[in-house]
């Protein structure tokens, strides 16, 4: 067997279990063996029935005092009890539907039990723990059980069996180099350890094992695109920004922000593809910046794109960068898919041919029917919407274009180094003067009426607000206030105003139509779900009220309350959440305090890893199946430190000694999209 065969080649895989394996994404004896837990349960530690603590399972050792009774209270459902106790304390046990335990215990034995405590003084007891014989091996008391994520009809038992079995054949090839292995836990007991654990020592040395490889095959494989960037050549803009573009400017750029200009104006020059993340707050200043490389491109006799992940946001940017463009003579177009007919077909010969220099679109920019005349920069914005995929397409249509993707989520450097590795990082860290920093709160839902009242102040001065809710619609299993509910609540309470919805389970056009009233002030109140993170600059919108605001990440939050303060009002974010956990209050307290995007960031990936960011992470790149940046960013360190060391005496990557490794790296990469074809 090897390890690219079907799942279906083991013992006991049929057809319907293959199909429980499919749903968790398991195809392979590789996706078996690589298919690791979620989380672990420590077993090991014991304790005594006094030391139990409510809510918190706990392993500890006590004599059945009482022999077991099952008592049946209604068809399909009986109880079976008894007393138990150890040195400290004498407690009450209660298992449900399991009466094989009255003749598997005996009054006077001791055995050892997991499970929690439940109920108060009154009557504390534990529910349907595991037990187990003291002369037996541990198998689910007194050692460490991984919990696996699963899908009804499959048990982790049957899972564990089959993860076993596969890791019977032969073919486990390591990747590490002989003189990291040294290092490390053998591959094999790696493997094993983290499937079975023998002890949270050994486990800890296991994931290091597993975790350091990951993260060293990805190191190089980022090394090895960047290395291919360098490889390729392109006609360079030498000509810089064009001093008209600094006339037209309104304003003085930032510090910040010329910065980040003068090195994708370096890049620009430089002869190589340019590949290029800038990042910085919502405001801040990246379309710009954006402006200002595209103007070096055309300066240069070249064509410059922007893609945007909405046709609004696409329309958007067109009006500002047009109206910019127009007193400087550069012909601009707006390509989405609803443009068509003959106007379609005229843009489209326009661009073909070089009269149109600037083009600003959405996904339609990539579509096989948009030829240009001389492609030479791709600006993407919000590119987390996007893959290395879409982005290859889009750079194809020029020869080797350079490529700046914006963001507006402000990740720490390390992190986005990991995030966008292929790309280089320029960073926005402040805010044009005269920007009113936006005042924000953290509330109960007790505060709805003067809430209500401060909607009903905003409105009244000419203002719009926005209110984000987590769900979209009523769900009994999660209580979280709905779009829906809330659009029907607020336009009882404010009759005579225009309330507008959103949420992502609406079609395009109708969420377009939606955010295109709010944007022309047709509507004076916005409820949404978070589909608005990324959402058009709606200047007159100063208020934003977050709904079960505990139910966010702090960049998520961030980033919604950058959709206000957009002009020179003084604008607000009401956080409305009953959460009275101290660490989320200590958390959303936080975004109180400061408006510092980075700052925010910092704190997230602190207090919840980047678990936020991740979820913005661009498609095309290995996912990490093993490795977690909250805990082992001492091992990413490592790997990294160790992957540039391989590679400065190592940088063939067609050295036949080394042949598997940069085969793996290949395949790891190609798999998630076309990054070494």
């Amino acid at each position: 067997m090897a390890l690219s065969d079907a799942v279906t080649t083991l013992r006991g895989v049929g057809r319907s279990k293959a199909a429980l394996l499919e749903k968790l994404g398991i195809r392979t004896l590789e996706d078996l063996i690589t298919y690791f837990p979620r989380t672990y349960e420590d077993r090991t530690k014991l304790c005594t029935i006094s030391e139990l603590i409510p809510g918190e399972p706990r392993c500890f050792t006590a004599m059945v005092v009482t022999q077991p009774r099952t008592s049946y209270i209604r068809r399909g459902l009986n109880s079976t009890r008894c007393s138990i106790a150890d040195s400290s304390a004498k407690i009450r046990v209660t298992w449900f539907n399991q009466p094989w335990m009255s003749k598997n215990l005996q009054a006077g034995e001791t055995y050892c039990f997991y499970g929690t405590l439940t109920g108060d003084e009154k009557g504390k007891q534990i529910l349907n723990p595991v037990v187990e014989r003291l002369d037996g091996p541990p198998v689910v008391t007194r050692c460490v059980i991984p919990i696996y994520p699963l899908t009804k009809g499959l048990s982790s038992k049957a899972l564990q069996n089959l993860i076993f079995q596969a890791m019977e054949q032969e073919e486990l090839p390591d990747y590490l180099p002989r003189d990291l292995m040294k290092d490390f836990m053998p591959l094999r007991p790696a493997y094993t350890e983290v499937h079975r654990p023998t002890s949270p020592e050994t486990l800890k040395l296991a994931r290091e094992r597993l975790v350091f490889e990951e993260f060293f095959l990805y190191a190089l494989g980022i090394s090895m695109m960047r290395a291919r960037r360098d490889r390729e050549s392109h006609y360079p803009c030498p000509l810089p920004v064009p001093q008209s573009f600094y006339g037209r400017l309104p304003f003085s750029l930032t510090a910040a922000q010329q910065r980040s200009l003068d090195e994708i104006s370096t890049d620009l020059s430089s002869g190589r593809p340019m590949n290029r993340l800038l990042q910085g707050d919502v405001g801040s200043g990246k379309t710009m910046v954006a402006l200002g490389a595209m103007l070096q491109a055309v300066e240069n006799g070249c064509q410059a794109a922007l893609m945007a992940p909405t046709e609004l946001l696409a329309a958007q940017h067109y009006q500002t960068i047009s109206a910019f463009l127009e007193p400087l003579g550069i012909q601009c177009a707006l390509i989405t898919g609803s443009l068509t007919g003959a106007k379609r077909r005229r843009l489209m010969d326009y661009v073909a041919v070089g009269a149109v220099k600037i083009v600003i679109g959405t996904h339609a920019l990539f579509t096989d029917t948009t030829d240009f005349y001389n492609l030479g920069l791709v600006v993407i914005d919000e590119q987390h919407r996007f893959g290395v995929r879409q982005r290859a397409a889009l750079a194809a249509k020029g020869n080797a274009p350079h490529m700046l993707v914006l963001s507006a989520t402000p990740i720490p450097r390390t992190l986005a180094l990991i995030l966008y590795g292929d790309l280089d990082v320029s960073v926005i860290d402040e805010l044009p003067p005269g920007r009113q920093s936006i005042e924000t709160f953290l509330v109960s839902s007790g505060y709805r009426q003067r809430l209500n009242g401060f909607i009903r102040k905003q409105v009244d001065a000419g203002h719009q607000v926005y209110i984000v809710c987590p769900a979209v619609e009523e769900n009994e299993d999660t209580n979280l206030t709905a779009a829906e509910t809330m659009f029907e609540t607020m336009q009882d309470t404010f009759p005579d105003l225009r309330v507008g919805l959103v949420h992502g389970k609406l079609r395009s056009e109708a969420k377009d139509y939606a955010m295109a009233r709010f944007l022309n002030h047709e509507t004076d109140i916005l409820v949404a779900t978070t589909v608005i993170e990324v959402g058009v600059d709606v200047k007159n919108a100063t208020l934003m009220i977050v709904e079960d605001a505990d139910r966010f990440g702090l960049s998520q939050l961030h980033q919604l309350r950058g959709r206000v303060g957009r002009n020179s009002e003084q604008s607000y974010c009401v956080l409305v959440s009953d959460n009275r956990n101290p660490e989320t209050r200590k958390r959303l307290q936080a975004l109180c305090r400061t408006n510092d995007g980075f700052a925010i960031s910092q704190q997230d990936l602190d207090l919840r890893g980047p678990g936020d960011f991740f979820g913005q992470r661009q498609s095309g790149l290995p996912m990490f199946k093993n490795a977690s940046l909250a805990e082992d960013l001492t091992v990413l360190k490592q790997a990294q430190a160790a992957a540039d060391s391989f590679l400065s005496t190592h940088p063939d990557p067609e050295d036949p000694d080394y042949g598997p490794l940069f085969g793996r790296v290949r395949e790891l990469f190609s798999r998630s999209d076309d990054t070494f074809n």
